[in-house]
């Protein structure tokens, strides 16, 4: 897919899952915000020459957190450019192989909730090249830029801001789809919504990190997943998701959210009662009684045919 500039100073590159961000204006300093998931590297190379010029590198990549498809392309990149990766401190666990995510919840409604038993958990190891956003607010490398703590969807989540164009990159903490229902997937219509609800671990979190950016009035909107918004739409769209903040009404983090600090999860609560695995395996042994049914019917009409051809 080809670059698309959503404001003179932010381009987007889509990728099958979500969305990276090509921020700052061609000629001058710029960064990377997310990286997608792994195997984007060279895309994102070639789109970086496509809008700042060959030879050209970012002042850094920026993640919003740490989800595989956020950030699974983040340590090549670093390491052919040779910069910094930032993200806030409480994702450092995650992005060094000393914590895994709380577990993705299912059972938490709609369509990609479902979906989601078949996406990966997996994190990333950034090593040496993963620093801590500074605790001021600036986005290193971004003038007029700040990152905004939002967290519910990833313990460190953080989305950014340039208030003098009033453009907000808001991560997951809200998207411009509606991932619950299987025609929003499909047909991908504008439209902020809720964070992934399936990788959502604190609700009472995710909806304060809503409240917060409806605070900001932004006029236009990249999120990690669904198409750029604009004008009015945009305040309107995360006033009424504030409002109106749809939680789960069953699932694991229905009632009680996971917690985490600055060494990783610290507690999980049980999951919710799954039946797709009963399901599943209902089905996977009629099917194999179906077989079997098949099988013997076949040996026995060809024991049948052989008597009779022998008598």
């Amino acid at each position: 897919m080809p670059v698309e500039e959503i404001t003179p100073g932010v381009a987007r590159l889509r990728t099958l899952i979500a969305n990276i961000y090509l921020v700052g204006r061609p000629g001058g300093p710029w960064v990377l915000v997310d990286t997608g998931t792994p195997g984007n590297a060279a895309r994102i190379r070639d789109a970086a020459e496509l809008r700042f010029g060959r030879d050209t590198r970012p002042e850094a990549i920026l993640l919003t957190h740490g989800h595989w498809d956020h950030s699974g392309s983040a340590l090549p990149l670093a390491e052919y450019w040779d910069v910094p990766i930032y993200a806030h401190r409480l994702e450092r666990p995650f992005l060094s192989g000393k914590s895994a995510y709380p577990p993705k919840d299912p059972m938490a409604g709609g369509a990609f909730s479902f979906l989601s038993r078949f996406f990966p958990s997996s994190t990333v190891d950034l090593g040496a090249r993963l620093y801590d956003l500074p605790e001021g607010g600036e986005a290193p490398g971004l003038a007029g830029w700040r990152w905004h703590f939002t967290p519910g969807h990833a313990p460190g989540h953080v989305a950014f801001f340039q208030r003098d164009e009033s453009v907000l990159l808001a991560g997951d903490a809200c998207i411009t789809m509606d991932l619950d229902s299987a025609m929003g997937i499909v047909a991908q219509e504008p439209r902020i919504s809720r964070p992934p609800a399936p990788f959502t671990y604190d609700w009472d979190q995710a909806q304060r990190s809503v409240e917060l950016l409806a605070d900001l009035r932004p006029t236009a909107i990249g999120a990690g997943h669904g198409e750029p918004m604009f004008g009015r739409a945009v305040a309107i769209g995360l006033a009424d998701l504030a409002r109106d903040f749809p939680r789960p009404r069953r699932g694991r983090y229905a009632v009680e959210p996971a917690r985490a600090d600055e060494t990783g999860v610290t507690f999980v609560p049980p999951p919710a009662p799954d039946p797709a695995p009963k399901i599943a395996a209902a089905v996977g042994l009629a099917a194999v009684a179906l077989g079997a049914v098949v099988v013997l019917s076949k040996r026995s009409g060809a024991e049948s045919q052989e008597r009779e051809a022998n008598s």
